[in-house]
């Protein structure tokens, strides 16, 4: 379970800007998560709050945004929109794609006090 994982790099990165801004607590953490991450959202949930008891994020709420993939096709080199990463290109129809965001996740916004 790599959530697990991810949350505690959450968790780190909460502390480091904690340290930063100066702030005590963490009311609500928007994370932005690409369509081909491979991290469940119920696991993330589940994880966030076991990882986060006790600390400055205890209680805090998780929101999760989902963003959609995108691909560089190679044979018309349109930069297309896909939810599967054996997805064929909507332009042209071939499967020769380069995935080109998506993959990843990050922490976009902070609530704090």
């Amino acid at each position: 379970m790599h959530e697990l994982a991810l949350c505690e790099s959450v968790l780190r990165i909460l502390r480091n800007e904690a340290a930063t801004h100066h702030f005590q607590r963490v009311r609500t953490v928007r994370l932005e998560l690409g369509a081909f991450c491979n991290a469940s959202p119920e696991a993330l949930d589940f994880c966030f709050k076991a990882v986060t008891h006790g600390t400055l994020a205890d209680g805090a709420r998780l929101e999760l945004v989902q963003l959609s993939g995108q691909a560089w096709c190679m044979n018309c080199g349109e930069t297309v929109t896909v939810s599967d990463r054996l997805d064929n290109c909507p332009q042209c129809g071939t499967y020769e794609l380069q995935i080109a965001a998506g993959d990843d996740m990050r922490v976009c916004e902070l609530e704090v006090e």
